[in-house]
């Protein structure tokens, strides 16, 4: 599933972007005129530019990503220079050829630097006078977007990336202008941009968010070439100076001590870009800092965490996410590449194989030569708890991961908010197997850049329901969404971590939200499961519901795939579709089929890419099971349409939601057959005792599986009695595992230390 994009341009993300020669290429050391030493690049030095010279074209992936830059700005110099007075929104002509200039004021520099043509620095240099003529005309954009809008771009965020990469480009000519050209470039562009960035937008500059992140890399970049330490200052401890915003505020309060990032992954890896670059012009021009060992490495974990949360060469698309953004995107090439470059690490390698891009930079050429040399190492995608808050204190992320790269991986989301970008999906989890998404998350409602969607932004429908508690799959407590769709709260009230544990063939996550209904609290584990009687591991879901009045209950499961069989009478939604809701995400689902409330255990079997999938559930109570599909009130097809599974309970406090989701069977359609289209599982129950649960699964041939689960998963030294169906469960800890024959004693196999 990993993709390959190529580039059209030159990356847009390196700091210190410089490249190799193409072959035959003079070296920049002849044609380089140095008119003030005060103005020699600081964001590469000198002498890696004569080296990258020299090495480059000897390394094949670095001299492909020069060539490449090399064909796509030669076509960026016929057209000439475009610097139009901005208009339009993201998307928009004026939008994406102020984008386009960046990436090339990028470009011409570092080609300058490798080919001492001078025809890029001279392009460089007169787009720049161009902006420095049209920028201090500007105020805010007509389009904005936001409390402080941009001058370039609608929105202050795009204004900081122009300068993060157009201050890369300008390093690296800036020696070669005139003190009377560099002068207006210095004052009416970069010192003026990072004026209106920091002292003009102080509120925006000193947030803990990620558009700030790009404001103060862009102004810290800005200060360390045109040589102003105030402006470094302010980039690094915030516009009072006194640390208590800036750079190092946001490593502390962004990232928790395992380097998972507050807004989760996709805004993790558009974050990563402007903490990485700036943190390597820090390393550059103040090594003093040690700015890549603060806080024990916690922006190189951040690369780590990043990969980990990928499945399939994809990120997970949890809160506002874009579910094609992954492992390839120019953001974590930067990423890869400099913390090879400080680490030596040489997992980090293959992901960049699978990149088949490098920075064009002194640490690109480095990753480039070591694969040249074959050093690569598999990455190792594990099992892991990632702990969420700068104090790790924040709830965490559980992703729990079976049988290599494309086997069975379950994400429990079990962390912070994620501020704006959060949704309301406490508890949530997604699956993933043979390469698919199977149990999905909606992502964010928004086609990125595309004009005619909103231009580009998000849709009303990422807040009617891309972020509404019924588009995930978690409890919804009378048809409202968590925390009544008020983020801020919902930051206040991050869930409880209770247990995570993993075993060669059980791995298991539990955790508790107290807070986000009133009068509601809910425990859920999730286990991924192996047994030699299986096909493929399977996933355990146990969710229990205390409430102090009754309610309904709803519990969706959102998955991908095409419906094999129905394994419950219902009424089908033939002649016409009706609503399920009216508000909170609800006016969005057409009901295609709806049951009875019933007890006992129901199925539903879908398949998906050649494999069959057979979701076994039932409750503590009679439930309705609703089938239903996001597309509803949906006048301008802005949402997807997708299948869900609800689970409707009425009129309880109390509640429990137990099932098993197997895969399993095979269906090839170009060899024309089906194995294992059954279910290896007869019959699903669950017993209570006293404090603690146990879910039994019987499998075709007379073995069973129990999960043990304790209310309080946290206490390890706690012992457990349960009871029933001819079995007696004893165990210590938060979970044990209890396989038997057909009619033997349950003893535990498997428990938590």
């Amino acid at each position: 599933m990993i993709r390959s994009v190529p580039l059209s341009v030159l990356l847009a993300s390196a700091l210190a972007l410089s490249a190799a020669p193409a072959p035959g290429s003079p070296a920049p050391a002849a044609t380089v005129q140095r008119h003030d030493a005060d103005a020699a690049p600081v964001l590469v030095t000198l002498e890696e530019w004569k080296a990258m010279a020299t090495q480059g074209a000897s390394a094949p992936l670095f001299a492909r990503e020069q060539a490449r830059a090399s064909r796509e700005l030669d076509k960026q110099l016929q057209r000439g220079i475009d610097v139009p007075v901005p208009k339009d929104p993201g998307g928009g002509y004026t939008h994406e050829q102020h984008k386009r200039n960046y990436q090339a004021i990028e470009a011409a520099g570092t080609l300058y630097r490798l080919t001492g043509d001078k025809r890029y620095a001279e392009f460089a240099r007169d787009m720049l006078l161009r902006y420095a003529k049209l920028y201090p005309t500007l105020g805010p954009h007509p389009a904005g977007r936001s409390e402080v809008p941009g001058r370039l771009f609608w929105q202050t965020l795009n204004d900081s990336v122009w300068v993060v990469h157009a201050i890369a480009g300008y390093d690296a000519i800036r020696d070669t202008l005139t003190p009377a050209d560099r002068k207006t470039i210095d004052d009416n562009v970069f010192r003026a941009m990072a004026r209106f960035m920091s002292d003009e937008s102080p509120d925006n500059f000193d947030k803990i968010h990620n558009h700030a992140t790009w404001a103060v890399a862009a102004v810290g970049m800005t200060g360390y070439v045109l040589r102003d330490p105030t402006l470094v200052d302010k980039a690094l401890k915030g516009t009072r100076q006194d640390g208590s915003a800036g750079f190092l505020k946001q490593i502390d309060q962004l990232f928790s001590p395992d380097g998972y990032y507050e807004e989760g992954p996709y805004y993790q890896r558009y974050a990563l870009a402007p903490f990485i670059l700036f943190a390597d012009a820090i390393a550059r021009n103040e090594p003093q800092r040690k700015i890549f060992q603060y806080r024990d490495g916690v922006l190189l974990k951040a690369v780590d965490t990043l990969v980990q949360t990928s499945y399939g060469g994809y990120f997970f698309p949890l809160n506002d996410a874009i579910l094609d953004k992954g492992v390839d995107t120019e953001e974590l090439v930067a990423g890869i590449d400099i913390a090879y470059a400080q680490t030596g690490d040489t997992r980090l390698l293959s992901v960049a194989q699978q990149q088949k891009r490098v920075l064009l930079s002194p640490e690109g050429l480095a990753v480039a030569r070591a694969l040249q040399e074959n050093k690569a190492r598999p990455f190792a995608f594990h099992p892991t708890l990632l702990r969420d808050g700068g104090d790790g204190r924040q709830g965490a992320m559980a992703i729990l991961r079976m049988n290599g790269d494309d086997g069975q991986t379950l994400v429990m989301k079990n962390t912070s908010q994620g501020m704006g970008h959060g949704h309301f999906d406490k508890l949530n989890w997604i699956f993933y197997d043979n390469g698919q998404r199977v149990v999905t998350d909606y992502g964010a409602a928004r086609f990125l850049n595309v004009e005619a969607k909103q231009g580009g932004t998000y849709l009303p429908e990422n807040k009617s329901w891309a972020k509404q508690t019924v588009a995930h799959n978690t409890l919804v407590v009378d048809e409202t969404s968590q925390f009544d769709g008020d983020w801020k709260l919902g930051a206040q009230r991050p869930p409880r971590q209770l247990l995570f544990a993993d075993t060669a063939d059980t791995q298991v996550s539990s955790a508790r939200m107290d807070g986000a209904y009133d009068g509601v609290s809910f425990t859920r584990t999730l286990a991924l499961v192996s047994h030699p009687d299986l096909g493929e591991p399977v996933v355990i879901d146990l969710l229990r519901v205390h409430g102090d009045k009754a309610a309904r209950y709803d519990l969706p499961l959102h998955y991908a795939g095409h419906i094999m069989q129905v394994g419950f009478k219902a009424e089908r939604a033939v002649a016409e579709r009706p609503v399920l809701g009216k508000a909170n995400g609800y006016q969005h689902l057409w009901v295609d089929a709806t049951s009875q409330p019933a007890a006992g255990e129901r199925t539903l079997e879908w398949l998906l890419d050649g494999r069959f999938y057979t979701y076994r559930f039932a409750a503590s109570a009679p439930t309705r099971a609703i089938l239903a599909e996001s597309g509803a009130n949906d006048p301008d097809f802005n949402l997807r349409r997708e299948p869900a599974l609800i689970q409707r309970m009425d009129g309880q406090k109390d509640a429990t939601f137990y099932g098993v989701l197997e895969p399993h069977g095979e269906y090839n359609g170009t060899a024309e057959y089906v194995r294992g289209a059954n279910s290896r599982i007869d019959r699903l129950e669950r017993i209570r005792g006293r404090d603690a649960d146990v879910v039994v699964l019987s499998l075709a041939g007379g073995k069973t599986l129990a999960l043990a689960v304790a209310d309080d998963g946290s206490d390890a030294t706690a012992e457990h009695h349960v009871s029933g169906d001819g079995y007696d469960y004893r165990w210590r800890g938060g979970w044990a595992r209890f396989d038997a024959k057909s009619g033997a004693a349950a003893t535990p196999r498997e428990a938590n230390p």
